[in-house]
């Protein structure tokens, strides 16, 4: 908890130490200097008072590996090289609100994107994880504008359950217009952080979180997304962790679907255009499947070949006569009139003074 309230999160150098040091070993040589003077001011001056109290009244709980709600998978960010400085496990997790982390991890999928989104984007998003969450899966997201706040809206829309991972402390509503949708969430189902109380997003935390989405959920998917935006962050790390990526395409013109469409021509990430073809790629192999799209079916689909040569052969404008028909297609005239005959008690063809034609 001490060390989690003094490193910085993501950093990869201290995560390594922790896993080849443990975490008592590293705080000490924090303490002692060794890992600079800022850090070690830090960590003279913490009183981890007030954050005990907080916990033993219920108000958040922190967990390590080795508790019953952590997720073992985040053990997949040890060994990878850092993605733009951020990397290896966290120290330990800030969780607040009633969901059990590890429960709700089983059947998760990510849903991330632009906080920019457009119209099209918060729609699709908002849309999918409804259909998520109404099929028993916990939408992850991490409370920002745009599209994961759509993401969050669309499953406490089916009575969730959701997941809010935070680049900042459980108790600070960032951005502050999503109070309500961190309090909603925080009532029902769970936020979750590798800050302490009280820590304020940066950049590089933003960062930081990334991995925690990827690397928690079985799968993510990528709504919306610039060139250069956290979504793909994310997308890098549900890669190198050897999760399920997903990506929704958008119109080609727009500037907030190259990400997706990036991936997609790459190879990186399926494309998805529905929850039920997301449930298909998450869930185990021959479960869940999506179905296939098929238009409207038509009278002429239950034609057998030689039926469906004689209604091609009839004209829609002009008559023709049953011999005409036979030889176009090319049938005999006796099977062709018992063709026509129940194509027209059918009422798909009509008979004149000068042969036949469509009705």
């Amino acid at each position: 908890m001490a060390l989690s309230c003094v490193a910085d999160a993501g950093d990869p150098a201290v995560a390594l130490d922790v896993e080849r040091l443990g975490p008592v070993e590293v705080l000490r040589s924090i303490i002692a200097g060794k890992q600079g003077p800022a850090l070690a001011e830090r960590a003279r001056r913490l009183d981890l008072t007030d954050l005990q109290a907080a916990i033993a009244a219920g108000r958040f709980r922190f967990v390590v590996p080795g508790d019953d709600e952590w997720p073992d998978q985040l053990a997949d960010l040890s060994g990878h090289q850092p993605i733009q400085r951020r990397g290896g496990m966290p120290y330990g997790l800030w969780l607040r609100g009633p969901g059990e982390l590890t429960a709700m991890l089983r059947r998760s999928v990510a849903v991330v994107g632009s906080r920019a989104s457009s119209s099209y984007g918060d729609a699709v998003a908002t849309d999918i994880s409804y259909e998520l969450a109404d099929a028993g899966w916990t939408v992850v997201s991490g409370g920002a504008f745009g599209i994961d706040a759509a993401a969050h809206h669309g499953a406490l829309g089916a009575g969730g359950p959701t997941i809010a991972v935070l680049a900042c402390g459980v108790d600070v509503s960032y951005p502050s217009s999503n109070s309500s949708l961190f309090a909603a969430i925080a009532r029902d189902h769970l936020v979750v952080s590798e800050l302490p109380p009280g820590a304020h997003p940066t950049r590089v935390r933003f960062l930081s979180r990334n991995r925690l989405i990827a690397a928690m959920t079985v799968g993510t998917i990528v709504v919306e997304a610039a060139i250069r935006s956290g979504a793909r962050n994310t997308a890098n790390w549900a890669s190198l962790c050897n999760r399920r990526l997903m990506a929704v395409p958008g119109p080609i013109h727009s500037a907030q679907s190259m990400t997706p469409h990036l991936l997609i021509r790459d190879g990186a990430a399926a494309m998805i255009t529905s929850a039920a073809e997301a449930l298909e790629l998450l869930s185990a192999a021959g479960d869940g499947l999506a179905p296939l799209p098929v238009g409207e079916s038509r009278p002429t689909d239950r034609f057998d070949e030689v039926r469906l040569a004689v209604y091609e052969a009839v004209p829609r404008r002009r008559h023709r006569s049953a011999g005409e028909i036979a030889l176009l297609a090319d049938v005999s005239l006796q099977r062709c009139l018992a063709e026509l005959a129940s194509l027209d008690e059918a009422g798909m063809i009509e008979s004149g003074p000068f042969g036949w034609r469509l009705r």
